[in-house]
């Protein structure tokens, strides 16, 4: 393609990770933008120029021949229908995570990019984070042996303003935030340990939030604006009048290859960052800090007892902009890989095995913590994107 011409549905919120590919000495230009909230549209007219093309339909946008790239950043459980329809309509696509809030959405999806040979990108911008990337080098390395099992407890301290104001509250919407908030993390598990969750449970409950008082009318738009000043929890205001998804989860995995991991989430932790730890037949590794300013620390020596430093340190840096300098890096790597082709950090097979996974251990901590076998993918379908999308 000489010129990536890219429509955004979705140009409010997430849309703004199209700033990064919207670079028209580069060869890459938004040229076209969809919302259902009009008042989005002074905004992106103002970052991408004032004959940039707005609709509050996303066909109308899907219609134009001018657009060969297509951003879907809108909510969660409008990704099936909008990365489909941009996939049967030929545009190359990025899709946020997670893929869809359903395994039978992903799926849907994927047969669609091999029916239409549309190149499909998905979101998982944690692969791009330093300290996550220094992580997969010190395991590829053999660093710390042969990885055995791994764990990431993931501390949300703005959960109440991020994901019970608005539409992150309903399961409907979201399927829960194990799911929602953990595909990131279930992902970038999968690829530290090399595999694919198989048979996961899990338990969780809604502790907090929902014994707040304090409930937005129905009628009244929510606004998820992170404020520090809400705080403590319980004195968190205008919460979503309906709150059905846990504020705690915890989640057991066993991976196709033999190794075990775990993974816990809280909403309503004073600080906010996630500490993975992956531990190997010679050694372990974990983060400190996971954006921003990190320290990765390796131990693969014995000591009978605390030792707070690794046997070596690695520190990292992440770069300016949104997910600590994450989204630039994805966003630079989709388009060269629409451009021109190549290995690419993501994966639409991991991604979908991220929400299966997912959506399986939602089902574990509603029915008892009863185990739940992840659904597979097709052999057909998987080879086929393994191979590079055709």
């Amino acid at each position: 393609m000489d010129e990536l011409r890219i429509g955004v549905i979705g140009a409010g919120g997430r849309g703004g990770l199209a700033n990064e590919a919207h670079k028209p000495d580069q060869g890459s230009r938004v040229v076209a933008a969809c919302d259902i909230r009009p008042e989005v549209f002074d905004h992106v007219r103002a970052a991408y120029g004032a004959d940039l093309f707005v609709t509050e339909d996303y066909r109308a946008l899907l219609a134009r021949k001018d657009v060969n790239v297509v951003f879907v950043t809108t909510p969660d459980y409008c990704h099936e229908e909008h990365a489909v329809a941009a996939l049967e309509a030929g545009k190359a696509v990025y899709l946020e995570k997670p893929m869809a809030i359903t395994v039978e959405g992903c799926d849907r999806i994927l047969r669609t990019a091999r029916k239409h040979r549309s190149k499909l990108y998905l979101g998982h911008n944690m692969r791009h984070f330093a300290a996550i990337v220094k992580m997969k080098e010190l395991i590829a390395a053999g660093r710390i042996g042969q990885v055995k099992t791994a764990w990431c407890r993931h501390f949300v301290s703005y959960g109440g303003d991020a994901y019970f104001k608005d539409w992150h509250s309903e399961r409907a919407n979201t399927t829960g935030l194990l799911l929602q908030k953990g595909a990131h993390d279930i992902d970038v598990l999968h690829w530290l340990c090399g595999g694919y969750s198989k048979t996961v449970t899990a338990m969780g409950d809604l502790m907090v939030y929902g014994q707040v008082p304090s409930r937005r009318d129905e009628a009244v738009r929510g606004v998820a604006a992170f404020n520090a000043a809400n705080w403590p929890p319980m004195n968190q205001t205008l919460l979503s009048p309906r709150i059905d998804v846990e504020d705690v989860s915890m989640m057991l995995m066993r991976l196709d290859n033999g190794v075990l991991a775990s993974y816990q989430q809280c909403h309503f932790t004073p600080d906010a960052w996630r500490n993975y730890t992956v531990i190997g037949t010679e050694g372990r590794i974990e983060n400190f800090n996971d954006s921003g300013h990190c320290v990765v620390k390796l131990w693969n020596s014995r000591a009978d007892g605390y030792r707070p430093d690794g046997d070596e340190e690695f520190v990292t840096e992440l770069g300016m902009g949104g997910h600590g300098g994450g989204g630039a890096s994805i966003v630079a790597e989709f388009l060269r890989w629409v451009r021109v082709g190549g290995s690419i950090a993501t994966s639409p097979v991991a991604a979908r095995f991220s929400v299966a996974a997912g959506c399986a251990a939602t089902r574990s901590l509603r029915n008892g913590s009863v185990p739940q076998d992840v659904a597979p993918l097709e052999g057909g379908l998987r080879s086929w994107f393994e191979s590079g999308q055709g």
